[in-house]
């Protein structure tokens, strides 16, 4: 651990995330462009150590230090956006939750269209450490699709597919029996993946001539949607959090 006259030295950008304010790419973004000051001077570069003794200051307001990391679950609707701003001025999920909360960032996103559980957290370290590949945690969805399919063809997605130039690894998928759901023109399908790359579901669908038209996420490594209502947030309690995360908060 490197230390500065008995204080910890971490980068800025981190310091900035695990405060909840953005992530730590967002925050690193933020000091190009001259967002963010430390001990009255105004950075340019996120290549720059801070203490606990520094004065930080992000646009004109003093960085409050990070607090416990704390990890939410939240049933996301169809039509809310990911984003704590819109360029659009569509509706944001942060917009939608309950005022008591602490400023909170989400764990990766989920698009306009598509429902299900998203996972909201205070800590913008955490949520950078759920979302790597590496941490090995799948996410798993209920797809309705438009069309007809074969488990066979389903079934070689296990191997990957590429998608116009962008390559998608293993995803395991099933397809669901008439009980739960099939009719003439619809199918579901249950579908886990570990990357989660943008629209890569519906991508990939299309790509075996299938059209998206709903989109579920039901569980997010250890984390289950289950009979969650519409918009309900339910806080992971710390002891829970710190035993499925424990590489994180060593």
């Amino acid at each position: 651990m490197d230390t500065q006259n008995n204080h910890k030295v971490e980068r800025i950008a981190k310091v900035i995330a695990r405060a909840g304010l953005c992530s730590r790419r967002d925050a690193e973004a933020w000091i190009r462009k001259g967002r963010v000051a430390v001990n009255g001077k105004v950075l340019d570069s996120p290549a720059f150590t801070v203490t606990d003794a520094d004065k930080i200051v992000v646009d004109g307001k003093p960085l409050k230090r990070a607090e416990q990391a704390r990890l939410f679950l939240y049933h996301k609707p169809v039509g809310l956006v990911t984003t704590h701003k819109d360029e659009k001025g569509r509706a944001t999920v942060f917009e939608q939750l309950p005022s008591h909360l602490p400023r909170l960032i989400s764990v990766g996103r989920l698009d306009l269209n598509t429902e299900g559980l998203l996972l909201l957290t205070n800590d913008g370290e955490l949520a950078r450490y759920l979302e790597l590949p590496q941490t090995g945690w799948t996410r798993s969805y209920r797809v309705r699709v438009r069309g007809k399919v074969e488990q066979e063809t389903l079934d070689s997605l296990q191997k990957g597919i590429t998608v116009e130039g962008m390559r998608y690894k293993g995803i395991k998928a099933r397809l669901e029996d008439v009980s739960k759901g099939q009719d003439k023109a619809n199918s579901w399908i249950s579908m886990t993946l570990r990357e989660g790359k943008n629209r890569e579901i519906r991508r990939v669908m299309e790509a075996l001539g299938l059209e998206v038209n709903r989109l579920i996420r039901i569980s997010y490594g250890p984390f289950q949607l289950g009979k969650m209502k519409v918009q309900e947030v339910k806080e992971i309690p710390a002891p829970v959090l710190k035993e499925q995360v424990k590489a994180f908060f060593k």
